[in-house]
């Protein structure tokens, strides 16, 4: 979960650094890795390791990134 959240921001910032079509690439990436942090966070609740309730604030807050990232890799598209 660590390296996925950690995947996000740093794969953002690298891509932003580079050409439109790579920056797309590594959004691409971003919003997988946002994915697979979801999942993950699902599961931990569907096995018991957490609550959904300690679990809602932070798939409210990826969800909310994700849908950023999704928006941005859309205008990149075009």
């Amino acid at each position: 979960m660590r390296r996925c959240s950690i995947s996000i921001p740093s794969n953002i910032a690298e891509g932003s650094r580079r050409g439109k079509k790579e920056f797309f690439h590594f959004l691409r990436i971003a919003h997988g890795s946002g994915a697979e942090l979801e999942t993950q966070l699902l599961l931990a609740e569907r096995i018991g390791y957490v609550s959904y309730d300690s679990l809602a604030p932070l798939i409210k807050n990826l969800d909310e990134v994700m849908k950023m990232t999704a928006a941005l890799i859309k205008k990149l598209e075009l």
